[in-house]
């Protein structure tokens, strides 16, 4: 009998949940586990695997604060985890940060004021790619280096996103392990093109038609689209890997 089917666990029981906004931010790292499932609940995309004998559940929730916490609140309801990562891309707020470089949130804050710490944990190491600090949730998609560098003073954030302070606002209140991990989609050396914003809907899934129409309108922006979708699959590849290591410890302090 493995851990995973040991007497006293209901079936629908995890060990790790996972919430994250867009399927492409997790799905390399699903693809590293077995018997993967997917299905709805209420407004959410639901995908349960095992990672050798770790039961993990992940929702997509899409993109923004109140997704994340209802997400975050149905993860829970029918999957009573162990312990809940907030995962998926992020944008550096930082210049030395590249693509797929990995941060770690000992903190997470947003523009209102509200501040979670996280437990110590990791170290920051730079030459490798991973950075600890704080991650900031905003209202809005931050697309320019101006604005980025703007959010990173006021804030003194690593990395800017939109969904884990919700998460963590809802583990904190249930008393619930949760970790921030993220990988970094966009860096600092030049803003997102403004059609970027057109390419997503609320619930996370890619509006193929939008992206289309965009390219006709403005053939030039057919080459940032290619390298944001470069810098995505590389940021997946990074943040599936170091989800490995991840999510083998959490179980174990279980």
């Amino acid at each position: 009998m493995t851990a995973s089917e040991s007497p006293g666990r209901s079936k629908s029981q995890a060990d790790i949940g996972i919430v994250c906004a867009l399927p492409i931010e997790i799905g390399d790292f699903l693809n590293r586990c077995s018997r993967v499932r997917k299905y709805t609940g209420g407004d959410f995309v639901f995908k349960g695997g095992v990672y050798g004998e770790i039961r993990i559940v992940v929702v997509i929730c899409g993109m923004g604060f109140l997704r994340a916490r209802r997400a975050t609140e149905a993860l829970i309801e029918a999957h009573s985890p162990g312990w809940i990562i907030s995962t998926g891309f992020c944008g550096a707020l930082q210049p030395e940060m590249r693509i797929g470089d990995i941060v770690v949130a000992d903190s997470v804050a947003d523009t209102h004021g509200n501040i979670i710490n996280l437990p110590p944990g990791l170290k920051s190491n730079p030459a490798k790619g991973l950075y600890v600090g704080r991650v900031l949730t905003a209202d809005d998609f931050v697309r320019s280096v101006q604005e980025k560098a703007e959010l990173a003073a006021a804030h003194a954030a690593q990395a800017v996103e939109m969904e884990s302070m919700a998460v963590a606002q809802i583990c904190r209140d249930r008393k619930l392990r949760c970790m921030v991990v993220r990988s970094v989609s966009d860096d600092m050396s030049s803003d997102l093109p403004p059609e970027v914003l057109s390419l997503v809907g609320a619930t996370g899934s890619v509006r193929f038609g939008a992206a289309i129409g965009s390219l006709i309108k403005k053939p030039s922006s057919a080459k940032q689209m290619w390298q944001l979708r470069e810098n995505a699959h590389q940021a997946a590849e990074r943040l599936a890997a170091f989800l490995d290591g991840v999510v083998v410890q959490l179980h174990e302090s279980l």
